[in-house]
């Protein structure tokens, strides 16, 4: 019986040391918790900013989603290659492929140290005149002309584009217009713009770009 009394007069101390120490935890715990928000806040800055960065620098346009999303062909695997081997990995642009083949100016193009090429789909060559194509890629001097037409010389950013008239390797002048992600070559639509390759910028296009006579 004694021992029963003795417990039984302790049990109020113990539950007082109990709730002491409880209460010394939580106290303890408040500024860990409050110094702890700064970090996170401080954080997101650097989130937002690695966010936006790429996409300022992204290609654009509707035949963008044309372009495969791994291997050479892919938008990573061009920027590796020099303008005209990138050119032969995009599934879109295998008429032009053919073109500069045949006009002998692949190594030119990919030997050039920063240019802007506008480059004409498939569905762009598919325009003209099946006799009219078949005898100007058979005709090396004009269709040097009409290739070396569509390259410039420099980088052009989309900035750039807005207003612009730029002299081209082939000696005539190309006016490009346009913002945002819609812009304008002469009387050609940009359909996937600002693709980068190791040594150019290239602005794909809906129709091949002639020069004047």
């Amino acid at each position: 019986m004694i021992t029963n009394k003795r417990l039984t007069a302790a049990a109020p101390l113990l539950a007082l040391a109990v709730s002491l120490t409880a209460c010394g935890a939580d106290t303890g715990a408040a500024p860990s918790t409050s110094s702890a928000a700064p970090a996170t806040a401080g954080s997101a800055p650097t989130s937002t900013d690695s966010a936006t960065e790429p996409a300022a620098d992204a290609p654009f346009g509707t035949a963008c989603s044309a372009v495969p999303t791994s291997g050479e062909g892919s938008f990573t695997g061009m920027a590796d290659d020099p303008v005209a081997t990138a050119a032969s990995h995009n599934p879109v642009l295998s008429t032009l492929v053919t073109a500069v083949q045949k006009a002998g100016l692949a190594d030119t193009l990919n030997s050039a140290d920063g240019i802007t090429v506008f480059a004409p789909t498939d569905d762009a060559f598919a325009k003209i005149d099946k006799k009219t194509l078949d005898k100007v890629l058979a005709d090396k001097k004009a269709l040097t002309d009409i290739l070396t037409y569509h390259v410039v010389p420099g980088r052009k950013t989309p900035g750039d584009m807005e207003s612009g008239s730029f002299t081209t390797l082939q000696g005539g002048k190309v006016t490009t217009t346009g913002s945002g992600e819609d812009y304008k070559i002469g009387d050609a639509d940009v359909v996937c713009g600002n693709v980068h390759t190791r040594n150019a910028t290239v602005y794909i296009i809906d129709t091949v770009l002639m020069p004047k006579k």
